[in-house]
């Protein structure tokens, strides 16, 4: 079989997940791009801009069902990693720029996150649960090497001995081994490394800036050996095209000390089902007709459907397999629960909570 992935023209944003720049949904006027056949030279490149956006709040509440958390940090909006399939590509309409070319260009970052952090914290009526991060955008994308937020985010929970589970696709979170390693073993961390495919090409035309596979294996190792609680999330599998990769995924984790995994499908609400479908057709053409085929099936009919996408017990044939795949892998490989973590010792440090001496 040929290979699924090669680009069958060139396409807007070389080295970028989406493939347009369509308006966001919430914009008066809409503006599309629109190749008439007459240009034969490459399209314009996209460079990455972030803008310094301060915050009023930094810890973020849900109630979500379909969630395994009740708060969560987002360091930056937007995410440079680019990842085709992003289910968090609608956001960026909010602030009246595109899914497309936009969320993975026009970033922001939060530069007072750690100082809201700190004040968030010290608040008396303040009741303590892990903190998520890395559930809407990648904290550890490349632009956390200059402006460092995440970093200073996990200083502040260190000092407060406050628990935090971490998602993310880069090795770069081995830079902060320092705070990780302690806060573990005092069950206050666990990471996990999202992995999607083994096969580097696919994985450039996937998550174009994203570490490449053996980078994020290696981050495992790294972590498990240093003490951290490591696992894996191998996701979005896209059925028709990724998803055969799900045993070899989570038997290389298990290889590197991984301890607990997951695993998710190819999910597209909102403008994310259109860019999918533009990357299928140019990264994936022979495959598109499959793929979208397998996910109005495990959608009743339609590319997206949260109450058939997300309901606790798979409805479609496809994804009743996969997850009777991933629970046979799960058990032969050993995997363990997602360990818990421990939010007895959350503690403000007097410096922020001072009291008055008994002796004035």
């Amino acid at each position: 079989m040929s290979p699924p992935f090669l680009p069958s023209k060139p396409s807007a944003g070389r080295g970028r997940g989406a493939r347009s720049n369509a308006s966001g949904r919430f914009e008066r006027i809409a503006y599309e791009g629109f190749d008439d056949g007459w240009s034969d030279e490459a399209p314009e490149e996209h460079k990455t801009s972030v803008q310094e956006e301060p915050a009023r709040k930094i810890v973020t509440f849900n109630d979500s069902p379909y969630v395994g958390f009740d708060r969560s940090i987002n360091p930056y909006r937007g995410c440079e990693h680019g990842c085709s399939y992003c289910f968090a590509r609608p956001t960026h309409a909010y602030l009246g720029l595109s899914p497309g070319l936009d969320f993975e260009t026009r970033l922001f970052a939060k530069p007072n996150a750690a100082a809201l952090l700190r004040r968030e914290l010290s608040n008396s009526r303040y009741e303590v649960r892990p903190i998520a991060i890395g559930t809407n955008t990648d904290p550890y994308q490349p632009i956390e090497r200059r402006y460092r937020v995440m970093r200073e985010v996990l200083e502040v929970l260190h000092e407060f001995s406050h628990p935090v589970s971490i998602l993310t696709k880069s090795d770069l979170v081995l830079r902060d081994l320092d705070l990780l390693a302690p806060m573990a073993r005092d069950g206050l961390a666990r990471v996990m490394l999202s992995i999607t495919t083994l096969d580097g090409k696919l994985a450039r035309a996937m998550e174009p800036r994203a570490p490449r596979p053996g980078l994020r294996l290696e981050a495992v190792r790294v972590l498990a050996k240093a003490g951290v609680p490591t696992g894996t999330v191998h996701g979005p599998m896209i059925p028709g095209l990724s998803d055969h990769e799900l045993e070899a995924l989570m038997e290389e984790a298990a290889a590197r000390g991984a301890t607990y995994a997951a695993y998710t499908i190819l999910r597209l609400p909102l403008e994310v089902a259109d860019l999918f479908e533009e990357w299928l057709e140019t990264f994936a053409p022979n495959h598109k007709s499959r793929v979208l085929n397998h996910l109005r099936e495990m959608n009743g009919g339609r590319t997206y459907d949260v109450a058939w996408s997300r309901a606790e017990e798979p409805r479609s044939t496809v994804a009743q397999l996969m997850r009777a795949r991933f629970r046979n892998a799960y058990r032969r490989l050993g995997f363990t629960e997602m360990p818990d973590l421990d939010c007895s010792r959350f503690s403000p440090p007097a410096a922020v909570r001072p009291q008055l001496s008994l002796f004035g």
